[in-house]
């Protein structure tokens, strides 16, 4: 039981940093409208050779130039094209 006990707890830690994490890389963006351009027109690039802001290519350049997961450039893609560029694919 108490085996069960520490295993949650350090689950429950894990995703609570996690979550942080992600919350600070949006904030980040949030602040940093400049940032979010950039990324924008990092988008509208790729979209001319017909190539999604979704993809793994993509992805893998957010994962690369900020040092985060794949997950969180993810994360990071959909909420810059949510909020400053929804025109790109």
């Amino acid at each position: 039981m108490n085996g069960l006990l520490i295993a949650l707890i350090f689950t429950s830690f894990t995703f609570n940093q996690e979550a942080i994490a992600q919350s600070r890389l949006l904030e980040d963006v949030k602040r940093n409208p400049d940032e979010a351009k950039s990324i924008c027109q990092n988008f509208r690039e790729l979209n001319k050779n017909n190539i999604s802001a979704g993809s793994p290519k993509s992805i893998q350049e957010i994962s690369n130039q900020k040092n985060i997961s794949q997950v969180d450039a993810e994360i990071l893609s959909m909420y810059v094209r949510g909020l400053y560029c929804p025109e790109t694919f």
